[in-house]
């Protein structure tokens, strides 16, 4: 079997639990305080493992105690870190707000994560060529991530792209890129940069099929809209244009639903499945880390994805059989 590789950040998270978001300049009493271990790299590295995919990292750490905190939580979700090397800066960190919604704001300080440059890429040739799918997001340097894009497209190795946080996207990268995964905000920012503003949010005034083909017009082969709590919508090459609903569960925490979804779907593309089955997978595996809190401890495992899914076909059948049954008594 091919491992995914995800090549990435990892950051230790410093969450605050508040009741809302405090203004500027207000100093707020919360409620609780925890850390986890994080980074949108680890988080997806975590998420694709813990479902049974074979996952290798490459990263940065620096020489500190919250270092050996996150090698290990990767280490305990089986994920191979033999790539993940040490640098002489301190470990990257984010610094979370969770309110009681479970609606989050992140401020990411990279760290190590910003000594990842694309000759350390030449080290891992092998690993990236043999790669089952390969997964960037946008917290190490973009000259990185465009090495990365060009490697994929060498080699002919999927390649995911988280584009968090929001910047805007060189058309180098975008052209190499085979999935593109923008929420709403990084949607609009990407567009901006292209010179097609594109209104708020992406409905309506600036529909999501015109939203999805301006990102498609860049050479990107294919575009996962994440909307929130309206869904998904795909559009692309190698599947059908379709809006997919989100799973109905009780939010706790969505600080790595994105990357709870990225990961889920390279499981998913990486065991064979169509697109669109990967992609309803994906938004299981986010559904159900939602639910808890934490960003790499939400991870669900391939059963408790089953069972949610299980469900929701038991719940949606129900419902019709109801429907059906009043039918027959009139």
């Amino acid at each position: 079997m091919k491992n995914i590789v995800v090549v990435g950040s990892l950051n230790l998270d410093l969450v605050a639990y508040v009741s809302r978001m405090p203004a500027e300049g207000e100093t707020l009493t919360g409620n609780d305080f925890a850390t986890f271990p994080g980074g949108k790299g680890a988080n997806q590295a975590v998420a694709a493992a813990r479902l049974g995919a074979r996952v290798s990292m490459v990263g940065r750490l620096g020489n500190d105690g919250f270092a050996a905190q996150l090698r290990q939580a990767l280490n305990d979700a089986a994920v191979d870190t033999s790539r993940v090397a040490p640098v002489s800066k301190p470990t990257g960190t984010a610094v979370i707000l969770v309110n009681e919604r479970g609606s989050n704001s992140i401020v990411v300080i990279p760290g190590a994560n910003a000594a990842l440059v694309p000759q350390d890429l030449d080290r891992h040739m092998d690993l990236l060529r043999n790669a089952a799918a390969i997964l960037a997001q946008l917290e190490i340097p973009m000259e990185t991530v465009v090495r990365l894009g060009e490697i994929a497209a060498e080699f002919g190795v999927p390649f995911i792209l988280d584009p968090a946080p929001a910047r805007d996207l060189p058309p180098e990268l975008l052209r190499n890129v085979t999935w593109l995964t923008p929420n709403e905000t990084e949607t609009r920012i990407i567009l901006d940069g292209l010179g097609y503003p594109s209104g708020d949010p992406l409905n309506g005034a600036y529909p999501l099929d015109a939203a999805a083909d301006r990102l498609l017009a860049t050479g990107v082969r294919n575009v996962i809209l994440k909307l929130g709590s309206r869904g998904i919508y795909l559009r692309g090459a190698d599947v059908e244009s379709e809006i997919m609903p989100p799973f109905q569960v009780h939010a706790v925490d969505t600080t790595a639903a994105g990357d709870a979804l990225n990961g889920g779907f390279a499981y998913g593309i990486t065991q064979g499945m169509p697109p669109a089955e990967a992609a309803r997978v994906a938004c299981a595996v986010a559904a159900v880390s939602v639910t808890r809190a934490g960003a790499q401890p939400s991870m669900p495992t391939i059963g408790e994805v089953n069972e949610l899914m299980r469900s929701a076909v038991q719940e949606a059948y129900s419902e019709q059989f109801a429907g059906s049954t009043e039918l027959q008594r009139d």
